[in-house]
């Protein structure tokens, strides 16, 4: 191997953290996915809840009842890092498990969970927001659910909505403004399978920069 090609695999080999970000009927999560797999890293999305609820000995259904709700500023307060809303401190148990495993110096993919800003700090963080065309959303999911047009536009509004409303709940960015990733795509144009072969080269020519 020469030493040029050396020099690239040992760059390749440190830590990789991919926050992917996502609205709902892009495909973000399944590129998500996708790159987890073609690194051969951990993938945190919902999951995430069955590895905090395994560690703390919490309860999994309360859990996921609890997951990605907008948190009230006026209902709840926090006394010495504790919240009296149940949702604010799930909320910050999933941020101190992402942020722990980011410590150890573990490599994985964080899809959602405020991921591009509670990871920051780390150099080796590539924050990405995929995005679509509102027609190319909609038939994803009528074909994936089996739904209506009126039901699919229905299910993309809220469920953006409620994402919109966690993210910005938590951090000072907003959710989506390309300002707050190091990368923002469009879904539509490529496909799934080429939005993933250009996000990989992005990340691979970052990494080389190091």
């Amino acid at each position: 191997m020469s030493g040029t090609y050396k020099r690239e695999a040992n760059l390749m080999e440190g830590q990789l953290i991919i926050s992917v970000g996502r609205e709902y009927g892009s495909g973000g999560h399944e590129i998500a996915d996708q790159l987890s797999k073609h690194y051969g890293i951990q993938m945190y999305d919902h999951n995430l809840l069955d590895e905090i609820a395994a560690e703390k000995n919490l309860d999994m259904q309360h859990l996921r009842g609890l997951d990605e709700k907008h948190r009230s500023r006026l209902a709840s307060r926090t006394v010495r890092g504790y919240s009296s809303s149940p949702e604010e401190n799930l909320y910050l148990l999933q941020f101190d498990y992402l942020k722990s495993r980011a410590a150890s110096g573990e490599s994985f993919v964080v899809v959602g969970r405020c991921s591009e800003t509670i990871l920051k700090e780390y150099d080796s963080l590539i924050s990405i927001f995929v995005l679509g065309d509102m027609d190319r959303k909609i038939e994803r999911i009528m074909r994936l659910y089996q739904l209506s047009e009126e039901q699919a536009v229905r299910k993309i509004r809220e469920k953006d909505m409620k994402r919109r409303r966690y993210h910005n709940g938590h951090c000072d960015g907003k959710w989506g403004d390309s300002r707050n990733y190091d990368i923002s795509i469009n879904s539509s144009r490529l496909g799934i399978d080429e939005t993933v072969a250009l996000l990989s080269d992005y990340i691979d020519r970052r990494r080389m920069r190091r």
